[in-house]
């Protein structure tokens, strides 16, 4: 195959993952599915008939997309937002994901007949969830959520994948090297999460320094600057025993609440990889798929569907959550939308390129779970919000015609203020409102309805 031909197909891959996103939007569907599907579609067993087993580049792929989705997350993310809840998500992160990935491993493992060690991996592979899902659900049927349980779900995703990560490759090195014992996996923990976070978070400061300092002529490298950054931070920390993935997150939240040079642009920047990384990666994995192996579990599929949405899922939830003030509405909310998306898609190639036995099997459940939970818990969102009086109307930002970016040293900013229609400036002119005299009005804007 040319270079011309393969530029031509994965630009309509991804051209045709847009289009569908777009066509059903409306459906409630997470774009995961579509874009697996599409894949799955274009693969060996396809109309598109692109023959494709190579789980190490799948891998390779996906951890770097991860990179960017991580990363990206973590610039989007408040501290204001997620400081009344920081103890309930980073509970349920870790408590939450280990119960999660035991009850689930142990009915794994007498449901498949296999060692129970098997099991666990299993359980440890699906134990992440992905709140990108639920909220694109969400937003398509223009349904929001209280404030502090979006935050709740959106801190939770982003800080469970790496205790899922740590706990399949801690089982794989329990399987996979003689003499490795559970010391050496607790070990392997407090490793990875205490050189994961503290790297994340000095190496965010860093960054934020460095371009602040760094003044270049040409505003188009600092996105590549930022780019080498994101990827250095995973690497680095990688090579020092340390989770990259954790330290990826914490960095981005250590940068996005703080102010640089270029942040506005730079956010949108990393937005749009993140979206360029789950399509490529969601692509990639449909691929590697072959749907015939599908068939061949969807009995066993749907009991260990209904074990992980029915039992593992709310049982970690509520067990972590015991101690507190969440209100019951609001735990079985978390308890039903743990959808699973990507995450434990890569985690079972793990698996395949350590020579697991299982391995096959492993990647194939995994792949249906994750396609069920989607579809079944994908299309319920809306209805059980509102059934649990959770839901709120979305609010939408409004499109600001200035762009305007406030910087540490200034002591100019800009705010929106908006007006209700009972409110008792309505009908007032701009002297009489009382507004400070060095403020200076840029723009007032007619909201059409």
């Amino acid at each position: 195959m040319t270079l011309d031909y393969l530029l031509v197909g994965i630009t309509l891959l991804i051209l045709l993952s847009i289009g569908f996103a777009k066509l059903f939007d409306n459906l409630g569907l997470p774009t995961l599915v579509l874009f697996i599907a599409l894949g799955m579609l274009a693969g060996s067993e396809g109309i598109g008939g692109i023959y494709f087993n190579d789980a190490k580049l799948a891998q390779s792929i996906g951890i770097i997309a991860l990179i960017f989705i991580l990363f990206s997350g973590g610039l989007d993310t408040s501290i204001e937002s997620i400081r009344p809840i920081k103890f309930e998500a980073l509970s349920l992160a870790t408590i939450g994901v280990f119960l999660s990935a035991v009850i689930f491993g142990v009915a794994a493992a007498y449901l498949l007949k296999i060692e129970l060690i098997y099991g666990l991996l299993l359980g440890s592979i699906i134990s992440s969830t992905d709140a990108a899902a639920v909220f694109n659900v969400l937003r398509s049927k223009n349904v929001g959520l209280k404030q502090n349980l979006k935050s709740l779900l959106e801190f939770e995703s982003g800080s469970n994948d790496p205790m899922a990560i740590f706990l399949t490759l801690g089982i794989i090195e329990l399987i996979s090297i003689p003499g490795s014992d559970y010391l050496s996996t607790i070990s392997l923990f407090f490793r990875q999460f205490g050189i994961g976070g503290l790297l994340g978070l000095i190496l965010g400061r860093v960054i934020v320094f460095t371009l602040n300092k760094i003044n270049f002529s040409y505003e188009g490298i600092y996105p590549v600057l930022f780019l080498a950054f994101a990827g250095l931070v995973y690497g680095a920390t990688n090579i020092l025993g340390g989770s990259g993935f954790l330290a990826v997150y914490l960095a981005g939240i250590s940068i996005g609440n703080r102010d640089f040079i270029h942040k506005k642009s730079l956010i949108r920047f990393f937005d749009g990889l993140a979206w360029l990384g789950q399509i490529g990666m969601f692509l990639t994995l449909g691929l590697l798929v072959f749907p015939s192996q599908l068939f061949a579990i969807i009995e066993i599929g749907l009991f260990l569907s209904i074990i992980l949405m029915f039992f593992a899922r709310p049982l970690s939830v509520y067990i972590s959550l015991l101690f507190s003030k969440t209100s019951l509405k609001e735990k079985t909310f978390v308890s039903w939308v743990g959808l699973r998306g990507a995450v434990p898609i890569v985690l079972a190639t793990f698996p395949m390129l350590a020579g697991v036995k299982y391995a096959d099997l492993i990647f194939s459940i995994v792949f249906f779970i994750v396609l069920t939970s989607a579809l079944l818990q994908g299309w319920s969102l809306t209805s059980v919000a509102k059934l649990l009086k959770l839901d709120l109307p979305l609010s939408k930002k409004v499109k600001s015609p200035i762009e305007f970016e406030s910087t540490a040293d200034s002591e100019t900013d800009l705010y929106d203020f908006y007006m209700a229609e009972n409110s008792g400036l309505v009908g007032k002119s701009i002297v009489e409102i009382g507004i400070p005299k060095d403020s200076l009005i840029v723009l007032i804007p007619k909201i059409l309805k």
